[in-house]
């Protein structure tokens, strides 16, 4: 068996891993390290290179903006400002047909842009706005499924922690690639909005209207957001502004989530604690994934399989936009049985490289941002489809009365609309790339 061949057989032997249930993380470590052994024949480097390329990897400065924003994402999380964001929006949007659906996307958005972590976004959101929904007659599908696909938006708005873990990988500017993703976010907010419309008006008697909100109330709900609009603008625009670094923003992001958070009375020492640990253990968990995925990627590299399916590619005189398509397909059926992160982490070493050298009209720093985009959309896509859609599972335990296939009929809408978002983006990159330029301008 040829080095290309051991290459090729890892993949379906770690997806049989998966599918067994292994965690990810251990799944890609033992894949890695065996198939290491095997190709130089001595377990002597195997076992030096899991010293020195755990100390690699972990040394690296980036990393270390993850746990800063899992870390504002759980003071978020646990202060209550998700209940303000979905007030304020049902204040704007809950008197029309489907608002209050409507409502829980752009919550879900607002929460997105504190947070950036899709299953943090799902999970709080869920347990605002479900109870909402139900009262006013929304369907366990039409709930669960626009809160699971509201849920999504947490790792496309920017800060996101699997874009910057994109950034690192590819080697790309994480400060563009948060402007190059703002754009596209807002297009998927507006584009689940118009689903939960077309749905409410195909089923009329699927939820009930509300009461219009007064101007006055709706200001002073308003203006009860004003710390997630506040801790925004310093994120986001202080590094848009260069006034911070990605890792120093996310410092002061979640110092400014955690003093909102204890200023409005939602915080203690024990909620203080229990966000602590659970960064912690968010942290440790996707940097064990970071480690697998390094270990996997590793033997991959010294089988030559990456080097020699560019030649391949290369070879065949395909076109890069159906080398783009199969890759883009290829991302939504892994979703469909991974999750976010590791697919991220497992692929991109190997893709992006290939994708890279093809010729689609820009320059390659534009490339990279434009297909980081394109890569979180179909990853994020993968939150709600079966049988993994992690999203749709969160969402679906908050709701016992609704059975897990209507969720997944929930979320078809949706899923379609994310289609025809990767398909408009793909085929017009200056959407995705045009505030980069403009920012660059300036």
């Amino acid at each position: 068996m040829t080095n290309i061949d051991l290459a090729l057989w890892s993949f379906p032997v770690l997806l049989i891993l998966v599918f067994l249930r292994m965690p990810i993380a251990l799944a890609m470590i033992g894949v890695g390290v065996g198939g290491t052994w095997l190709v130089i024949g001595t377990p002597m480097m195997t076992l030096n290179q899991l010293k020195t390329l755990t100390y690699g990897t972990f040394s690296n400065y980036s990393f270390s903006i993850i746990p800063l924003f899992l870390l504002m994402g759980q003071f978020a999380t646990l202060s209550g400002m998700s209940a303000a964001l979905f007030r304020a929006a049902e204040g704007f949007l809950g008197h029309r047909k489907g608002g209050v659906a409507m409502s829980a996307v752009g919550a879900c958005a607002g929460f997105g842009a504190i947070c950036g972590s899709s299953l943090a976004t799902a999970a709080t959101m869920g347990q605002v706005a479900l109870p909402e929904l139900k009262r006013y007659g929304y369907p366990g599908s039409l709930a669960t499924g626009s809160l699971a696909a509201g849920g999504t938006l947490g790792i496309l708005i920017p800060p996101s922690v699997i874009l910057v873990i994109y950034a690192i990988l590819a080697e790309q500017n994480i400060e563009k690639l948060f402007i190059a993703a703002l754009l596209p976010g807002i297009l998927a907010a507006i584009g689940y909005m118009l689903a939960i419309s077309v749905w409410v008006r195909v089923s009329p008697n699927s939820a009930a209207v509300r009461d219009r909100v007064p101007w006055q109330e709706r200001l002073v709900l308003l203006g009860k957001v004003w710390p997630v609009v506040t801790i925004f603008i310093i994120v986001v625009g202080g590094i848009y502004a260069g006034i911070f670094t990605p890792t120093e923003a996310a410092a002061v992001g979640a110092a400014g989530t955690g003093i909102a958070a204890f200023a409005s009375g939602q915080m203690n020492w024990a909620k203080l604690k229990e966000a602590i640990l659970s960064t912690a253990a968010s942290s440790a968990m996707i940097f064990l994934i970071i480690l697998g995925a390094g270990i996997y990627n590793n033997f991959l590299s010294l089988t030559q399989l990456p080097q020699t399916a560019s030649v391949w590619i290369g070879d065949q005189g395909f076109s890069p936009w159906f080398v783009l398509s199969i890759v883009l397909v290829m991302y939504l059926i892994f979703g469909c049985v991974m999750d976010s992160l590791s697919m991220v982490l497992l692929t991109v070493p190997i893709i992006f490289p290939i994708m890279s050298v093809l010729d689609f009209g820009m320059h390659a720093n534009d490339f990279g941002l434009w297909f980081g985009i394109l890569v979180l959309i179909v990853v994020e896509v993968g939150l709600i489809t079966p049988p993994v859609g992690m999203n749709l599972f969160i969402i679906n335990s908050m709701d016992r009365d609704t059975p897990i296939g209507q969720t997944y009929k929930g979320a078809l809408p949706f899923v379609i609309t994310d289609m025809i978002r990767v398909v408009i983006l793909a085929c017009f990159p200056a959407i995705t790339l045009w505030l980069v330029w403009v920012i660059d301008a300036l």
